[in-house]
C-alpha cells in the first residue's frame, strides 16, 4: 500500500506565520493543537470559509488539517491560518474550479496581504502625522 504524502503549506499575515499540514482523514482541523470549533465565533467563521467553499465546489473534501501559528496578534494569526488552509486545499486537490471559487469569494483568501505597519519618521512620534507649527 503506497504511503499517502502529506503537504505542508504556509501563510502569512502581518507578523504571523502559519504552517498547515494537510493529510487525508475525517475532516478534523486544529489550530495550535486546539479544535477550531472552540475559537470565538467570528474567528471560527473565518476559518470555516475556505472549507465551506471547498465542500460546495468539490462535494467530498475529507482532509485533516493541523495548523501551527506563531507570532503576531490573534487576528493576524487567524488570517494567516485561513490563508494557509485555503492554499493547502487548492494544492492538495489540484482543482482549478476551487481556486476560482476562492478567488471570487475573497481576494486575500489565496494571496497574502502584504501590507505592513509604516515606519516611524525621524524626530516624530508617529508614522504619518507631523507636529503642527505656528508661524506667529
Amino acid at each position: 500500500m503506497p504511503k499517502e504524502k502529506i503537504l505542508i503549506v504556509s501563510g502569512k499575515r502581518k507578523s504571523s506565520i502559519a504552517k498547515a499540514i494537510i493529510t487525508p482523514g475525517s475532516g478534523k482541523i486544529t489550530i495550535n493543537n486546539v479544535p477550531y470549533q472552540i475559537l470565538y465565533e467570528f474567528h471560527r467563521l473565518a476559518i470555516e470559509e475556505p472549507l465551506m467553499i471547498a465542500k460546495k465546489t468539490l462535494k467530498n473534501v475529507e482532509f485533516d488539517i493541523k495548523v501551527r501559528v506563531q507570532g503576531g496578534g490573534r487576528e493576524g494569526q487567524i488570517e494567516a491560518a485561513r490563508l494557509a488552509i485555503a492554499k493547502a486545499l487548492v494544492q492538495k486537490t489540484k482543482s482549478e474550479a476551487l481556486k476560482k471559487a476562492l478567488s471570487k469569494y475573497d481576494k486575500y483568501i489565496l494571496v497574502a496581504d502584504v501590507r505592513r505597519k509604516e515606519a516611524y519618521k525621524p524626530g516624530d512620534s508617529k508614522a504619518r502625522s507631523k507636529r503642527q507649527t505656528s508661524y506667529r
